[in-house]
């Protein structure tokens, strides 16, 4: 035993349960949640005999404290079978209490929960929420999934637009904070993933911004035409070319609609794939160490076959890191098909810009009201270059993204 070991075996008589930075614990229950296994840390932490943790159903360890709304959401996302995260607050048989942060996933034959030490800002934050969405349900009887509707909207209200994105934002924060007071440096790998979200932002935000120049836009060759109208006969060439640069735009817009940002394409799914990736990035991670810890051990586990769960967690680890890849191809699939769109759409904008050209031409030979005409073709040379700086923004973001996910 260690020191570290025996100095977490002395045990405070109320408050927190010792649970060190550098420490990870896991347990696995079946498709009902009863607990199969577990390791030492875990068992050390609720503070429970084997005999009695092992068969016993893993609400044991709950804490009156946490909203049922957060079960809910756990175990909502499990039967879909995917995996989440959540900060719990836990209950040992002594009365102490812990806080985890943990993963939790469907492994063969039932659910895998690994947990790290939570240390950053955003848990003492969600342990206020917590705490006013515990003494609503209790106020008003809520039912756990209305319950669970509030606390979305709380997180929604705190910038987290579903309960993935704040799962995986809580995550890398914890895994940050916990390498910053272990005196680890950077997660390179975790860097890399937090990079990626970062292009995926700024390029979902960029797309967006493209679609509405293009709808602005649109009242733009139609002024210019009504101008033309009074300018020259039916049918002259500045109302011909306007109505062609008309015509190309809108096709711009649609064909962009259609192909990148349209309901038939994936280009909606790119950060939420990054997340997932991300997610699942730091889960394996844990999971990693918690199969280090294992091994650390050598501690009975009651009946538990540790070289056993070592094989589960190593292969647990690997199945979401092929789902982890799998979906890094399909962000990097995406990313390309947008890449080659912009270039595409590049061609076109070159192609409004020659168009434009004729018009000022044109409208330089027009007597009277020129002026008028004159400053619609400097406004459709604004669009242009705002059109061509989101281009390069929307390219720049994909290739970006291309980069970090190879």
């Amino acid at each position: 035993m260690t020191f570290i070991e025996k100095r977490n075996e002395l045990r405070p008589a109320t408050g927190a349960a010792p649970f060190s930075l550098d420490e990870v614990f896991f347990s696995r229950t079946d498709e009902r949640g009863v607990i199969v296994a577990g390791n030492y840390v875990f068992r050390r932490v609720a503070h429970y005999d084997w005999a009695r943790m092992l068969g016993a159903p893993h609400k044991i360890i709950r804490h009156p404290d946490m909203p049922r709304a957060v079960f809910w959401l756990l175990w909502d996302r499990l039967k879909q079978g995917r995996p989440v995260g959540a900060y719990v607050k836990n209950r040992a048989s002594d009365g102490l209490h812990y806080w985890v942060f943990a993963v939790v996933a469907p492994c063969d034959g039932g659910f895998l929960s690994a947990r790290i030490k939570p240390t950053s800002a955003l848990r003492d934050r969600i342990e206020q929420e917590y705490a006013a969405l515990r003494a609503l349900e209790r106020e008003e009887d809520l039912a756990p999934e209305a319950s669970a509707a509030l606390l979305l909207e709380r997180l929604a209200a705190l910038g987290f637009s579903s309960y993935e994105r704040f799962a995986t934002h809580a995550l890398v924060h914890e895994l940050q904070a916990r390498d910053e007071g272990i005196g680890d440096g950077p997660d390179r790998q975790l860097a890399r993933f937090v990079e990626m979200q970062r292009a995926a932002q700024d390029l979902h935000a960029a797309t967006a911004a493209l679609v509405e120049d293009f709808r602005a836009m649109r009242t733009i060759p139609h002024n210019m035409q009504v101008i033309a109208a009074r300018l020259e006969p039916t049918g002259g060439p500045v109302s011909t070319l306007s109505k062609n640069y008309r015509a190309v735009s809108k096709e711009m817009s649609d064909w962009f609609e259609a192909n990148v940002v349209g309901s038939g394409s994936t280009f909606a799914t790119i950060p939420d794939s990054v997340g997932l990736s991300t997610f699942l990035e730091g889960m394996t991670r844990i999971l990693g160490e918690c199969d280090a810890q294992l091994t650390s051990e050598r501690r009975s586990l009651g009946e538990v076959d540790l070289d056993g769960e070592r094989r589960h967690l190593r292969k647990t680890a690997e199945v979401y890191d092929a789902k982890s890849l799998a979906s890094l191809a399909r962000v990097r699939d995406e990313a390309q098909r947008i890449l080659s769109a912009c270039n595409t759409m590049n061609r076109h904008v070159l192609g409004l810009s020659t168009t434009r050209l004729l018009c000022k031409m044109e409208s330089g030979r027009l007597s009277g009201g020129g002026q008028g005409l004159a400053e619609i073709i400097v406004q459709l040379g604004t669009f242009q270059e705002r059109i061509g700086a989101r281009l390069d923004r929307i390219a720049g973001a994909s290739k970006e993204i291309l980069d970090l996910s190879t």
